[in-house]
């Protein structure tokens, strides 16, 4: 009998962290001490929020968890950066913490997410807002020293408890920053694609078919979201758990993160006054759609549909500063291969992206 020639022996290996429990919905914020039976989650809690979303769910958290005969500790925190992470990494040691919530739109969350996975502590998300996929991801977006935001890995959430109501009742503004962040997946695959193909980068397919498929449904049904309605809200949150599985899935932020994302974090580090992420973000997919050489429009017109910025002006940010953060966004993570290439672009290039684009 005939053997099947030696391929070598498989070696492939891969891990995968996705949250143990999920809870979205018109008051889910009530079911906090349910979700920490479930999970056999122990005391004392300890929650991390800034001083607006302790008003808006903090509170109620603390008084639910203290129902339940939970001991609940809290911190207060002013800025996602290592200095806040290390003095909430200490309290959670102090304190013998068994659990932190991340309660927030961004800041609390990333700080919750890199200060228990330090310590050695799960951790599970409140997002107050949609405004971004950090909330169900295990990456965080940290300020550095030199005032540049970082990607660091930490782990995903334990749990995530997204109550429509409260997102719902936040500024549109944070909805809509949150449906441009998920329609960026559309070119963040398309670099990803790129890079599998010029670089033999590692590729998920189940990944990518999600990430890509998260986007389009949002590009579809961008008329559907309007301010101060749950059915938006429960739309866009789900969509934001979608893209963080495929980062999961991917066991990194390629599948919800490429040039658009670099286009973005360079604009932070250039523009006097920088805009949202997710609006940011939504500007610099227009661009790359275009160099990618697809639907750019349709991308456009989805993102004017949902109120989002689409130009320099909207974003309120000067012309010579996008320009900037083109030219330099290839820098931004030289290690993550994208349609910007090694060298990025030149200023006239720039100029000519952005004027065709109708960003400037």
């Amino acid at each position: 009998m005939e053997r099947a020639k030696d391929m070598g022996a498989f070696n492939k290996y891969k891990a995968m962290e996705f949250p143990r429990c999920v809870v979205v919905g018109h008051d889910a914020l009530e079911d906090v001490a349910k979700v920490c039976a479930r999970l056999r989650v122990g005391s004392p809690a300890f929650l991390i929020q800034d001083q607006v979303t302790r008003k808006v769910a903090g509170k109620r958290v603390r008084e639910l968890l203290e129902a339940a005969k939970f001991d609940v500790q809290e911190t207060e925190i002013a800025e996602a950066d290592h200095a806040e992470i290390g003095r909430a990494q200490k309290l959670l040691a102090e304190t013998r913490a068994a659990v932190a919530f991340g309660i927030g739109g961004g800041r609390p969350i990333d700080v919750a997410k890199c200060a228990s996975f330090n310590a050695g502590v799960p951790f599970i998300s409140v997002p107050t807002a949609a405004s971004h996929d950090g909330i169900v991801s295990s990456k965080a977006s940290i300020l550095g020293a030199d005032g540049k935001k970082e990607s660091v890995s930490a782990h995903c959430p334990m749990a995530v408890i997204g109550d429509t109501k409260i997102i719902a009742s936040a500024p549109h503004r944070l909805l809509v920053a949150g449906c441009a962040d998920v329609i960026s997946n559309a070119t963040a695959v398309l670099d990803w694609d790129l890079a599998a193909k010029l670089r033999n980068e590692y590729y998920s397919t189940s990944a990518v078919s999600l990430s890509r498929m998260t986007a389009e449904m949002m590009i579809e049904n961008a008329h559907m979201i309007r301010p101060g309605l749950e059915d938006s809200a429960w739309f866009v949150m789900k969509a934001l758990v979608s893209s963080g599985m495929a980062m999961s899935i991917a066991g990194s932020s390629r599948p919800a993160s490429g040039s658009e994302h670099m286009f973005s974090h360079a604009l932070d580090m250039i523009a006097r006054k920088p805009a949202l992420h997710g609006e940011q973000v939504g500007v610099g997919t227009i661009m790359m759609m275009y160099l990618h050489r697809g639907d750019w429009r349709g991308i456009r017109g989805a993102l004017k549909t949902l109120g989002a910025p689409t130009s320099a002006a909207e974003l309120g940010v000067a012309p010579e500063e996008v320009i900037e953060a083109l030219m330099r966004a290839h820098e931004v993570r030289p290690e993550r291969y994208t349609i910007l290439g090694e060298h990025g672009l030149g200023q006239e290039a720039a100029m000519n992206l952005a004027t065709v684009t109708k960003v400037i």
